[in-house]
C-alpha cells in the first residue's frame, strides 16, 4: 500500500517537533508544508528533514496540492476551522491542533463537514495516546479502582506578558483555557464523561486573555473534576483519578506522561509503572491517524469527534462565564 502523504499547516515550534516524530511512522511521508511564506515553508521542510517537501507559500495552495492525503492543523486556535474545513471539501483529512476551534459553532462546522463529506478529522490531543495514559485506561476499565468518582489536575507555567505573543493576544485566541485549560478537561472528560455542570472563575492579564483559573466540573451521581491552571505559576502538572477502590497519580506532566502509580490503599507505595513515548510523544496520535486512513476509517474511536465537541462546550461554557469572547477567523483560506 502507497504511503499516507501529509502536509502541515502552520510551520511553528510544534509543528516541528511533529515533523520530526512523523519520520518515525511507518508509511507516512511529510509531502508538502503550507505557511504565508514559501521560504519559510521551505525552511521548515529543510530543517525537519524533509528536502523533497513542496513548500507552499499559502494554506490555500496546501489544501488545492493533489498529492496530500490529510494536513495536521497547527496555525492559531481561530485559524482552525477555516482551514480545517477547506481540506475536509478538499478531500483531505485533517489532525487539527488543541484546542480544536476558537469557538463550539466552529467545532460543530468542522464535525459537521467532516462527517457529511465521509472525510476524516481528528483532535491533536496526543494525551490520549501517551502509553502511560492507555495503560491507564486499561486499569480502569479493568476495574483496578473501582467506579472513578473524581479527578484532580493541575497545569501551570509561567509567562511573561507581551502583547506580541499569540498567547496574549485575544484576536488569537490567547489566553490559559485554550491553550492549557483543554488539557485537563480533556483528560477529565476522557475519564468521567461529559460534565452537566460547569463553573469557572479566573484572572485577567492587562491584554484582556484569562491567566489563572480554575474550574469545577460536576457529572452525574455526585462525581466531579476540580481543575486548575496559571500562566503565573509552575505548578507540577499532575493529575489524579479516585475510585471508590483505589486511585491512580498520573505523574508531571500529566498530559504526556511517562510514569502512573496504581494506589489500593494509603498505606501502599502503589505500583509505579513506566512506559515512555516513542520520539518526542506525538508519534502515537499520528500512527493513529495513518492507521486510520489506511483503513478507511474517518473518526478515531480513542478521540472520537463526539468528545472533542463535548470538551469545546466545556471551554465555550467556562469562557462565556469569564466574559472571553473568542471569534474564528473567517478571512478565507
Amino acid at each position: 500500500m502507497s504511503d499516507i502523504r501529509w502536509g502541515i499547516a502552520g510551520p511553528g515550534r510544534i509543528a516541528g517537533k511533529v515533523a520530526e516524530d512523523l519520520a518515525l511512522v511507518d508509511g507516512a511521508v511529510l509531502a508538502a508544508v503550507g505557511s504565508r511564506s514559501e521560504e519559510r515553508a521551505r525552511a521548515f521542510a529543510e530543517t525537519h528533514g524533509a528536502p523533497n517537501a513542496r513548500p507552499h507559500g499559502s494554506y490555500r495552495a496546501l489544501v488545492d496540492d493533489p498529492e496530500v492525503d490529510v494536513v495536521y492543523i497547527a496555525t492559531p486556535h481561530p485559524q482552525h476551522a477555516e482551514l480545517a474545513v477547506a481540506c475536509l471539501e478538499a478531500g483531505k483529512g485533517v489532525l487539527v491542533e488543541k484546542a480544536f476551534t476558537a469557538t463550539l459553532a466552529g467545532a460543530w462546522r468542522v464535525v459537521d463537514t467532516a462527517r457529511t463529506r465521509g472525510v476524516f478529522a481528528m483532535e491533536a490531543m496526543w494525551t490520549r495516546f501517551q502509553p502511560a495514559v492507555v495503560r491507564m485506561r486499561e486499569l480502569i476499565a479493568q476495574g483496578e479502582i473501582g467506579e472513578p468518582r473524581s479527578v484532580q489536575a493541575d497545569l501551570g507555567t509561567v509567562r511573561d506578558v507581551d502583547p506580541t505573543d499569540r498567547l496574549f493576544a485575544p484576536e488569537l485566541g490567547g489566553g490559559a483555557l485554550l491553550d492549557l485549560g483543554v488539557y485537563p478537561v480533556s483528560f477529565a472528560q476522557m475519564v468521567l464523561g461529559t460534565p452537566d455542570r460547569v463553573t469557572a472563575l479566573a484572572s485577567r492579564e492587562t491584554t484582556g486573555v484569562d491567566a489563572d483559573g480554575a474550574m469545577l466540573l460536576a457529572f452525574q451521581e455526585g462525581r466531579y473534576a476540580t481543575l486548575q491552571t496559571s500562566f503565573h505559576s509552575p505548578s507540577p502538572g499532575q493529575a489524579r483519578v479516585f475510585g471508590t477502590t483505589g486511585w491512580i497519580d498520573v505523574l508531571p506532566r500529566f498530559h504526556h506522561p511517562t510514569t502512573i502509580v496504581l494506589h489500593h490503599d494509603t498505606n501502599d507505595p502503589g505500583e509505579t509503572i513506566e512506559l515512555p513515548a516513542t520520539g518526542a510523544g506525538y508519534f502515537h496520535e499520528l500512527v493513529e491517524v495513518t492507521e486510520c486512513l489506511r483503513a478507511g476509517r474517518v473518526e478515531s474511536t480513542v478521540m472520537p469527534l463526539d468528545d472533542t465537541l463535548a470538551v469545546q462546550g466545556v471551554l465555550a461554557e467556562a469562557g462565556d462565564q469569564l466574559g472571553l469572547v473568542f471569534r474564528e477567523d473567517d478571512a478565507g483560506v
